[in-house]
């Protein structure tokens, strides 16, 4: 089966980390390196790489530190620091369940470098997983709204999809101000051989008014354990509209986190400069401020099925 760049968009070299630069996409496929976690950190804080791409970024700059630091003194110390790094890298996405299992593999002296090898190859089994049951939602002729992007499973449901001798089709938003949806999923879809549609965030009401889609499917950073969300800016909108529609609204999610609510999970509010601005151009007047939460809460309420993450 083949896969999109972004199924699995970090690969460790050697002593180097090679990193997917998503915001060079579609354009250029390009990889960055990282040597250290420092590094690593920054490339997460940059958005360089997102979604599934920091988790596996994470994991694979601890496995770089326990390659090149395992027999010194210092080594706990070193990885203390990295997930401290990681923790304050991005607030909505929180890394802390990763980095206190790899605390605690170290501490009860397990096996660093295969703990993380095996959580790696579970991770990615049930991400297959995920796009097999989500694909098993859609029927035949289904046009499917997605926001934002779901590192290389949209596709991969699609497959699923086409191995059923089922059609699907897809709608895409911009997913301003980064058009993760514009640039990154519209891109893998079409690789992928699918039909997909480009619309702009304010589109949504019209589109399904037109009942030019019939399903949505997005993702989620955060899982609360009352069962709210917390995705791309946007995504509370779309799943207002599609309860009015009567869409159902299936999210593709991670494990819970130890939020009780959506009113737990810290909002990450990024520089007004990067909704005010794209690659160097000028957007808006100078002098102008702009205010750019890039996550908001989905309610539990809204959500029509979870799609979850099943990690041991």
């Amino acid at each position: 089966m083949d896969y999109s760049p972004l199924f699995w968009p970090i690969q460790l070299k050697r002593d180097v980390i090679y990193i997917l630069d998503e915001t060079l996409l579609p354009e250029r496929l390009h990889f960055i390196k990282a040597r250290t976690y420092k590094e690593a950190a920054r490339a997460i804080k940059e958005m360089k790489t997102r979604a599934v791409g920091q988790v596996l970024l994470v994991m694979y700059a601890f496995l770089l530190i326990y390659k090149q630091n395992k027999n010194k003194n210092n080594f706990f110390e070193l990885l203390a620091k990295a997930a401290d790094a990681f923790n304050s890298a991005r607030p909505t996405l929180s890394f802390r369940f990763l980095t206190d299992m790899l605390i605690y593999w170290q501490k009860n002296k397990l096996p660093l470098d295969k703990c993380i090898s095996g959580f790696l190859e579970e991770l990615k089994m049930k991400r297959i997983e995920q796009a097999r049951e989500a694909a098993s939602l859609i029927e035949d002729g289904d046009s499917i709204l997605t926001h934002c992007n779901i590192s290389g499973l949209m596709p991969l449901i699609g497959e699923f999809c086409r191995r059923d001798k089922k059609r699907v089709s897809f709608f895409v938003t911009e997913t301003r101000p980064y058009l993760q949806g514009a640039r990154l999923s519209a891109w893998e879809l079409q690789q992928a051989g699918f039909p997909v549609t480009i619309i702009a965030d304010n589109m949504v009401a019209q589109v399904m008014q037109e009942a030019k889609v019939n399903k949505v499917i997005v993702g989620a950073d955060n899982l609360a354990q009352n069962g709210d969300i917390a995705n791309k800016i946007g995504t509370y909108q779309i799943a207002i509209l599609a309860r009015h529609f009567r869409v159902p609204f299936y999210v593709v999610c991670p494990p819970a986190s130890k939020a009780k609510s959506g009113n737990d999970i810290c909002i990450e509010v990024r520089p007004d400069r990067e909704l005010l601005e794209y690659r160097g151009l000028r957007l808006a007047p100078k002098g102008a401020k702009g205010y750019y939460p890039a996550f908001d809460i989905t309610p539990a309420g809204l959500i029509t099925k979870y799609i979850n993450l099943r990690l041991k």
